[in-house]
């Protein structure tokens, strides 16, 4: 009798084992977590940046990436700046993945920040030859020069606190486990 009433609950325990509730749900991979944070990330600050562009603090638009290769006055319009939100956001895999690559165990805002500055230089010296529509920096307005550099930093910080919240978070995770 008590053999047939242990059978019965590893029979009832591998049955609750087996239900959807109470699997242990697989977390997400770090690299595709970075995938996300990159794209969210650029759609949400380019969406930012156009409302500065929009409210006259910065004489430059998103759809600043599609001067290069769009042809038309459509890029200036409301397409045009959907597309580049998009764009932008994918753009910004590419940047996630290299903070991950080179600054993910680093913590604080400091890291963020520097990441902010230098990816702010590489665009307005290195890329401004492929942007016509882009001026000198020298050239530019000073509320411009200033309202791009704290998007970028803005933009750096997120993206470093985020990757490096998400790989502190795996590493905490396989350590308990």
């Amino acid at each position: 009798m008590a053999q047939q009433e242990t059978q019965k609950q590893d029979v009832r325990i591998e049955q609750n084992q087996q239900l959807e509730q109470n699997q242990k749900e697989q977390p997400m991979p770090v690299i595709a977590k970075v995938l996300i944070i990159g794209v969210v990330g650029g759609i949400f600050w380019s969406m930012l940046a156009y409302c500065a562009y929009f409210f006259h603090f910065t004489e430059l638009s998103p759809s600043l990436v599609l001067q290069p290769w769009a042809i038309g006055e459509w890029k200036d319009g409301a397409i045009g700046n959907i597309i580049s939100f998009l764009v932008i956001g994918l753009l910004s895999i590419l940047v996630a993945l290299l903070y991950y690559a080179l600054l993910k165990k680093r913590q604080g805002i400091w890291p963020g920040i520097i990441f902010g500055v230098i990816l702010w230089l590489f665009v307005f010296y290195a890329l401004n030859p492929i942007f016509p529509q882009l001026k000198a920096v020298k050239e530019l307005e000073r509320n411009t020069i200033i309202t791009t550099i704290c998007f970028y930093i803005l933009y750096g910080v997120f993206i470093g606190y985020s990757i490096s919240f998400e790989v502190t978070e795996m590493r905490r995770q396989k350590q308990a486990e």
